[in-house]
């Protein structure tokens, strides 16, 4: 049986190479047709590449870490291979096998703790030029939930495609793409409203805006159903016919999607077993003396034989016979004179490689360009964020309410002064964890669309961020003075607009530092562990605020807390614009007794002294400046300790 599907496999690949007109002849390739699936329709301009890239790769070893004080793992073994141009190119393995490590390290991802040598067209790869020349779409559709389709593609369109091209021309590029996809029809549909299959093509839409020569997908088929996996691996069949390189992880496909691919590189335990054609696997496991059974699909045999199911001595001569990657014996013929255009490294020179290495981003438009297109899609997202929008108005009005029915008129009673200091802290407090915890809950997930934006040059993180901190300020201020205003004047706070004014500049600084407290905390943890971290770190904070013990009561080696809360700063600074300024004498019922009528007497129990609202605010900005920061420093490190 094996000798049948091995002959119908040369078969379907002699047939698909005559009627692609695929011919390499010293590296060049010939216009194909369009596969039947896309017949009637223009060849897109997008797909004509200036180059080929021919990847070579040898030695490549890497060690992971295990944790502290656990020691490393060599994961992959001194492995080699090549991935020529116009080849649809399989990474298979059992799991833990260095599959995805493989691709991390092919791709530029994962630049630590590797070592060996990445040729392009036959020298040192440079990984700044390269990575313009590549992208990479990981197993997890990262897509941007509220944009449709269309808008997903424009904002990619607009931040990865040079600034000489027009919007005529980049609608003309979005066009073509999304009906070479078949994703046309949901143009006007959110990307949450996608299938898997759909998500999964959005995703390489998005990528080939910029028309990489060089594609890495991790697991592309995973989570899709076995239709969605053929159109899929078929699409990518049809993007190597203009002569691109792409190679994908896949853990176990079926014998009709295994036929698809041109080359399979197979890892067992971070070692190569097979690198060849599709169809040369079977003739090389008969070369091995561990031929295919009948009736078995090979590529789930040499799985089996990669997991030691015929023991470990199988897998070391596999290892041998293929040189751990070295040997080409079982390449298909056609690509031969690729290959060869490239053993004597002449394609590029070393001065090409230093022209390239002049330009001085890797993005392709301007930091400013970059920063608009980020505000643009960072307004569309908030106008149909319920959570981070609608729903935050309407907490943010009904806690007002409800403070404010709970409190009403303790502003201005002096039998009320104790209770109108503990709303006064209650709305500090109400500002912080409100602000904190939905950064911290919603930030985790915006970080891994972050991190493959980021690695494929969509923008620099200078512009990411300055756009994230720019976009929510409307939406917090507005926020902020809606419950300002309900709860100022529903709990009978004096009524001048000086007092008011500084209140809300006293609620909106404690909102954006603590909006940057949990984006600190939100960039380096999960939603798990930053639940946990973002209340726990807050509680020092209200130990040395002055509320509950006083500032004056602090034992003195810990009256240095006091400095670092900015809560203290916060609830003295809104205590001054309520209770300072030599306010005049609180109203008191006749029949009762108001210790706290004199403003003074108050403020002085409390320990908090007069006239020290501009101090106040100056500590504020400059915790929230420092915040910041730290919050982009963690950022970055995030960023590259994921590498």
């Amino acid at each position: 049986m094996e000798v049948v599907m091995h002959e119908a496999s040369t078969v379907n690949d002699e047939n698909n190479s005559s009627e692609s007109g695929v011919k390499y002849n010293g590296g060049s390739v010939e216009k194909p047709v369009i596969l039947p699936q896309y017949e009637g329709t223009e060849r897109s301009t997008f797909t004509k590449l200036e180059q080929t890239i021919d990847i070579q790769f040898e030695n490549i070893c890497y060690t992971a870490s295990l944790g502290f004080r656990k020691g490393t793992k060599q994961i992959l073994h001194d492995i080699n291979g090549r991935f020529p141009p116009g080849q649809l190119i399989a990474i298979m393995g059992p799991s833990g096998a260095g599959k995805s490590t493989l691709l991390d390290i092919l791709s530029g991802y994962r630049i630590r703790r590797v070592s060996g040598t990445v040729r392009t067209n036959g020298v040192p790869r440079n990984l700044k030029t390269f990575r313009k020349s590549s992208c990479y779409i990981q197993q997890d559709d990262r897509l941007q939930p509220l944009l449709t389709t269309s808008e997903n593609m424009q904002i990619a369109a607009d931040l990865k495609l040079p600034p000489e091209i027009n919007k005529t021309e980049k609608n003309k590029t979005i066009n073509e793409i999304l009906k070479l996809l078949s994703l046309d029809k949901t143009a006007r549909t959110k990307a949450s409203g996608l299938s898997g299959g759909q998500r999964k093509r959005l995703s390489i839409a998005l990528e080939l805006v910029n028309n990489p020569t060089v594609m890495f997908l991790d697991e592309p088929t995973t989570g899709l159903d076995s239709s969605s996996c053929s159109q899929c691996i078929k699409l990518l069949k049809d993007l190597t016919l203009e002569g691109r390189t792409i190679v994908c992880t896949i853990h176990q496909p079926s014998a009709s999607l295994f036929q698809l691919f041109d080359q399979v590189y197979v890892l067992a335990a971070g070692r190569c077993l097979y690198q060849g054609s599709t169809k040369n696997l079977v003739p090389f496991l008969e070369d091995v003396k561990h031929p295919c059974p009948a009736y078995h699909n090979p590529a789930d045999f040499v799985i089996e034989i990669a997991c030691e199911e015929y023991g470990s001595e199988v897998i070391d001569e596999m290892v041998k016979a293929a040189d751990n990657g070295k040997s080409l014996t079982y390449f298909n013929k056609d690509v031969y004179p690729a290959l060869n255009r490239y053993l004597g490294g002449n394609a590029t020179t070393e001065e090409n490689q230093e022209d390239l290495n002049d330009e001085t981003g890797l993005q392709a438009t301007s930091s400013m360009n970059q920063l608009k297109v980020l505000l643009r899609r960072g307004y569309i997202k908030t106008k149909r964020d319920q959570t981070l929008t609608y729903m935050r108005l309407g907490v943010n009005a009904i806690v007002g309410l409800m403070l404010g029915t709970l409190y009403w008129g303790a502003g201005n009673d002096g039998t009320k002064v104790l209770d109108n200091y503990n709303l006064l802290f209650s709305i500090l407090m109400h500002h912080m964890m409100s602000t904190m915890m939905l950064t911290i809950l919603t930030f985790p997930n915006e970080m891994s669309i972050l991190i493959k934006e980021h690695f494929n040059r969509w923008y620099s993180l200078k512009m990411y961020y300055l756009s994230v901190t720019l976009i929510d300020i409307p939406i917090s201020v507005v926020c902020c003075f809606i419950f300002s205003v309900i709860i100022y004047y529903t709990t009978g706070q004096p009524l001048e607009e000086d007092r008011f004014t500084m209140f809300f500049i006293i609620s909106m600084l404690v909102v954006f530092v603590a909006q940057s407290f949990g984006l600190m905390v939100g960039a380096v943890f999960n939603v798990i562990n930053g639940t946990f971290l973002g209340p726990t770190l807050s509680v020092p904070m209200m130990m040395f605020a002055g509320f509950g013990v006083t500032l004056n009561d602090l034992p003195p080696y810990l009256y240095w807390g006091s400095y670092i809360s900015y809560l203290r700063y916060g609830l003295e600074g809104i205590v001054d614009a309520i209770y300072g300024m030599d306010r005049p004498t609180i109203y008191c019922p006749e029949d009762q007794y108001c210790h706290y009528k004199y403003p003074k007497k108050f403020l002085q129990d409390v320990a908090m002294k007069a006239g020290q609202f501009g101090n106040d605010v100056i500590a504020l900005l400059i915790t929230l400046f420092f915040l910041r920061i730290v919050a982009y420093v963690l950022l970055r490190y995030k960023l590259m300790a994921v590498r």
